[in-house]
Order: structure tokens, then C-alpha cells, then sequence
């Protein structure tokens, strides 16, 4: 038995604000886009971009709110179809999805019962135990699991849960909360092209989001998933460099927040950083002498070396996770 339902695109009943409630992974939080329990079918129910979307997450943090903000201000859900189940204590994740204009409830097994689509986002440690608590639901077969979770395999989801249910896997990063973020998809052996589509309309409503082989999840973890603390660290380093030379803290920070903003700006216009790079550069001038400072104190070879680092701690990671 299936249900039909339509979705063209809905326009959010009010303005979705970005909240800053939660943390990245609390654990075992749940939020549902549905309003009522769906009729179980015996086959798959294969989901595409134009049906409405009933959407539930185990986890339900920062990400899971940004996410679900995000939906919201896309048109892929509206407010009052959103549902969170919060663990007990995590009243502010509460309030946080009360405060879309979402219901925040306390049952976590109801959530997988009212909903098509589930994004598991608690810590990696946390997947197996959680999803453990729904695997034996009649609901959990046929169903379309999305794992943010850093280093967790698909097919260590898969082996948790029922045999019939599919799985992607998908690294965001924490720019999302601003609707910037980066992401990349992997599919497990039973997720259909159409799941892949509709998981990266999902999450390219808070920034971009490619398919890659799972085997390169590493790497996009260790690029774009630690990323922006690299990208941080170095726009500490231009405002310190700012001070030094005499300019006030605050102008110093904001001249290179914005510095680097407007160069990923015209990156993503087209071209090749290193055409941009010589664009920038006279010949004698300040920006080649200070250019000539980072190649002498191998700054290149830095970020790469922390680029490789973090993708090795991330092999290790999964081999402790999925063994």
C-alpha cells in the first residue's frame, strides 16, 4: 500500500531564523518532517524530488536544527510538519525547533513510524546503539537512512539495519549552520539514484553537496569536514600579522574574515586560484614578497601535510568504528 502525496515546491508559513541552540552532535535527538503515521508497504516506496518529504533525524544538535532550517527556508517543509523527539535533557534543542514553530517531542521510536526519509546525526560512537533502538520497527524497512555521522561506514549501517532499508552517507561541514556549507554523498549497495538526488536537494538547501565513492570519504572529511579550522586558523594569523603592523583588532579581523570571503567569492566564479594568485601579485611589489615569506616557511606544504594527517586519523577512526 502506498500513500500519494504531491510536493512542488512549499513556501515557508514564517521566517526561519538561524538558532544557535544545541551542540553539533547531542545525543539521540530526533526531529520528523510528518504529521501522521504512514501506511507500511511490503515493497520499497522509492521517493522522488517531487513528493512530499517526511524527514526524521536521530540526533538533533546544531546541524540537525540548521538542517531542518534550512528545509524550511527552501521550501521543502513547512514548520508545522516538522517534529523533534529530544532526549529528556536537551531542553534547549527543544525550545530551538518549538521556536521554527516545529512540535519537540520526547519518544524516539514514533519518529521512525511518521517518517520516509531518516538523517542520523549523533556522534559516530553513538550510530550503532541508536539505531539498534529502531531496527526491529516494521517502519525501518523500506526506508531511506542518511548517516552524517564522521566515520561510520555504510556498510556497518547497513549490517544494523533491516535488510530492506537503504543508506547514504554524507559529510557536511559546520558552515551549514550558515547555509554555506560543503558536503559530499556516498551510496550504500542499496540506495537508488533517486535517493542519491533527493539527498543532495536536501542538502543543498544550507550550501553544496557532490557524490563521491565511499572510499574517498576520508579525504573529503580531512578537506572540507576539518576545513574550516584551517581556514580559521588562518584568518587568526592575517589579523594577528594586521596588529603587528599596527592596525586595531577588531578592523584587523574583520578586513580578513572578509578578505577571505571575497577570494572564495571569485573562486567560485570560475578560474584557477593560481591565475587569481598572479593577478594579485606585481612584479616587486608587497604581495610577491609576502607570498616569497609563505613559500621560505613551506606554507603550502603545511596545509597538505594537514590535509594528509587528518585523512590518516580518519582511516584509523573507521577502522576502530567498523570492526
Amino acid at each position: 500500500m502506498h500513500c500519494s502525496y504531491t510536493l512542488s515546491t512549499v513556501k515557508p508559513t514564517h521566517r526561519a531564523t538561524q538558532g544557535t541552540h544545541g551542540t553539533l552532535t547531542a545525543p539521540l535527538v530526533y526531529v520528523t518532517v510528518a504529521t501522521r503515521a504512514l501506511p507500511i508497504s511490503s515493497s520499497p516506496r522509492l521517493l522522488t524530488l517531487n513528493e512530499a518529504m517526511k524527514i526524521g533525524f536521530i540526533g538533533g544538535g546544531r546541524l540537525a536544527f540548521a538542517l531542518a532550517n534550512g528545509f524550511i527556508s527552501a521550501g521543502l517543509a513547512k514548520p508545522e510538519e516538522i517534529t523533534a523527539s529530544c532526549h529528556p535533557s536537551d531542553t534547549a534543542s527543544a525550545q530551538a525547533f518549538k521556536g521554527l514553530g516545529a512540535t519537540a517531542l520526547f519518544e524516539n521510536k514514533s519518529v521512525v513510524e511518521r517518517s520516509e526519509v531518516v538523517i542520523v546525526s549523533v556522534k559516530p560512537d553513538v550510530v550503532v546503539p541508536a539505531l539498534r533502538e529502531i531496527k526491529d520497527l516494521t517502519a525501518s524497512k523500506n526506508k531511506l537512512f542518511i548517516s552524517v555521522a564522521m566515520g561510520v561506514s555504510t556498510a556497518t549501517i547497513e549490517k544494523t539495519l533491516p535488510s530492506e532499508a537503504r543508506v547514504i552517507r554524507v559529510m557536511p561541514n559546520t558552515p551549514a549552520l550558515v547555509k554555506e556549507g560543503a558536503a559530499a554523498l556516498s551510496r550504500g549497495s542499496r540506495a537508488t539514484a533517486e535517493d542519491a538526488k533527493l539527498t543532495a536537494q536536501l542538502f543543498r538547501a544550507v550550501g553544496t553537496c557532490d557524490e563521491v565513492p565511499e572510499y574517498q570519504m576520508d579525504a573529503v572529511t580531512a578537506l572540507s569536514g576539518s576545513g574550516p579550522a584551517y581556514v580559521y586558523m588562518l584568518i587568526e594569523s592575517l589579523a594577528d600579522g594586521g596588529v603587528r603592523c599596527g592596525l586595531p583588532r577588531d578592523l584587523a579581523l574583520r578586513l580578513a574574515a572578509q578578505t577571505t570571503l571575497g577570494a572564495a567569492a571569485m573562486l567560485k566564479t570560475g578560474g584557477h586560484p593560481a591565475a587569481m594568485k598572479d593577478n594579485v601579485t606585481s612584479p616587486g611589489g608587497s604581495t610577491a614578497e609576502g607570498t616569497y615569506h609563505l613559500e621560505q616557511n613551506g606554507f603550502r606544504s603545511a596545509v597538505i601535510g594537514a590535509v594528509m594527517a587528518a585523512t590518516n586519523r580518519c582511516k584509523l577512526v573507521n577502522e576502530q568504528l567498523n570492526n
